[in-house]
């Protein structure tokens, strides 16, 4: 995906998390992708079971952000009346850094994403992550983020966690490890049949609100029907997917289309 094929997994190659967790570290996908790098005291390496548990970093209120110099770092003081917006790009970003460019999608418009994400008045929070970034290990990161928003009194529906290809194979740990009913999640292309399947296998259930969007004509994503089915009566909520037919395959996430960004906007309740 983004470039060249992500895949979350190695089908029939993972038979325990462990597996998994390697296997989503070191995905391939479309011409190149993207996130951000654990915090020290994630170790990229260290293996993350689902049964781990999910805590702050530091203190609710105030914790340290990324980078002083981006706008979209994790904010130092959490304001609980605030929406916030979590957006976490594809592999591409990750192999290419920024400008990232692919043959078959053009630019990778992370900017713009950003800026018209929040022009809807989320506060948004996003990084650049470094190039094979472990995407179990981050999960966890971002897990912990978000349970430092709820801690500090922000409520769950006014939280939303939005990924890309490999971004939203990290959002469905997110989830997963948050294990919060109420928190809304956006999956942007992903859930291939190889991938919901190790997914299952490995107990991995969604939690939350759970929206998926992907274009019927990419070759790297499907319908997350069986995900949505495995992870009924274990934590999601409301789900639901919308299927685009531009045409365009892998390449709506490379620019903010309004086919994506407006069922992103409404469904973290912001419309």
């Amino acid at each position: 995906m983004d470039g060249k094929h992500y895949k979350l997994f190695s089908p029939g190659a993972i038979a325990s998390i462990i597996l998994f967790a390697a296997a989503l570290a070191s995905c391939k996908n479309a011409p190149n992708e993207t996130v951000i790098a654990p915090t020290p005291t994630i170790p990229e390496a260290t293996p993350i079971l689902p049964t781990d548990t999910i805590s702050p970093t530091s203190t609710p209120t105030q914790l340290p952000t990324t980078s002083t110099q981006s706008p979209y770092a994790f904010p130092a003081l959490i304001d609980p009346a605030k929406r916030y917006l979590f957006y976490l790009h594809g592999k591409i970003i990750e192999d290419q850094g920024l400008p990232a460019f692919s043959p078959d999608y053009g630019e990778y418009e992370y900017e713009a994403i950003l800026e018209t994400l929040n022009g809807y008045g989320f506060v948004v929070i996003s990084e650049i992550r470094p190039k094979n970034t472990h995407g179990v290990a981050y999960a966890k990161k971002i897990a912990g983020q978000a349970a430092a928003l709820l801690e500090a009194g922000v409520p769950a529906k006014n939280i939303t966690v939005v990924g890309a290809s490999k971004g939203a194979a990290i959002a469905v740990y997110v989830s997963h490890f948050l294990e919060n009913k109420a928190v809304n999640f956006v999956i942007l292309a992903i859930c291939h049949l190889d991938e919901v399947a190790v997914l299952i296998q490995e107990q991995i259930s969604l939690y939350g609100n759970v929206l998926s969007i992907y274009d019927s004509n990419d070759e790297f994503a499907g319908s997350c029907r069986d995900l949505f089915a495995f992870s009924e009566g274990k934590g999601i909520g409301k789900y639901d997917e919308v299927v685009l037919n531009l045409g365009m395959g892998h390449g709506i996430l490379y620019m903010p289309l309004d086919q994506w960004i407006i069922p992103v906007i409404q469904w973290a309740g912001k419309e």
